[in-house]
């Protein structure tokens, strides 16, 4: 599907394709790649977000950052071209990722030292492990990974993701997270965070410890 060259246009039409949930789901129609592959899209969205600082990625780098097989890193290449995503690049086996591919994964221009977002991270480590720590702090944090572009070992990186799964101490009458709970614990988030720019915190998904990440918790 072409998207509009305005950024806000292309922003948020892409977006809107990147959330519908058999963008990496769906069987394969006749004629394409075959099957697409099982993963959920905002895995492959973090791929595409840390490569904006490579020249170009292949198939080794999609396999190593996502920890999925040869056949299905070919099935998320496919898709990410039809998409718009992906383009191939100079070399044989090379690909480069699209501006929509950067817009979609909502990737930033490299702009801090890796040795400062080890830091970062390192801090927020000892705030999670204060916080178990606080019997009086409204949450404790049952998962924390952080994933990003500094696990590439490049010297500038963008802030790392932190993936943040929190329990409440009290017992909750119903195993859903109301609107008003999801909120509180993004503003709990928020300050876990410390408003530190290096960071980027995010409510935990599976998907975020089987891709290739650093355990805090």
């Amino acid at each position: 599907m072409p998207l509009k060259q305005t950024r806000s246009g292309t922003l948020r039409r892409a977006r809107e394709r990147a959330a519908e949930p058999n963008l990496f789901a769906a069987p394969g129609s006749a004629g394409s790649a075959g099957p697409a592959p099982n993963l959920p899209a905002a895995a492959v969205l973090s791929f595409l977000k840390d490569s904006r600082g490579a020249l170009s990625w292949n198939v080794r780098d999609l396999r190593k950052s996502l920890n999925i097989g040869e056949a299905e890193a070919a099935q998320v290449i496919a898709v990410l071209q039809l998409q718009g995503y992906a383009a191939p690049g100079g070399g044989s086996g090379e690909w480069l990722t699209t501006q929509n591919g950067n817009i979609v994964s909502g990737s930033k221009e490299p702009r801090f030292a890796r040795e400062k977002v080890l830091q970062a991270i390192s801090e927020l480590h000892g705030r999670m492990q204060a916080v178990n720590k606080d019997l009086h702090a409204p949450y404790r944090i049952q998962t924390g990974v952080a994933y990003g572009d500094f696990l590439s070992g490049r010297e500038r990186v963008q802030a790392a993701d932190v993936g943040i799964e929190l329990a409440p101490r009290t017992s909750m009458r119903s195993n859903k997270i109301s609107a008003r709970e999801n909120a509180v614990q993004r503003a709990f988030l928020r300050v876990l965070r410390n408003k530190n720019a290096r960071l980027a915190l995010h409510p935990y998904e599976e998907w975020m410890s089987a891709r290739s990440h650093r355990k805090l918790l």
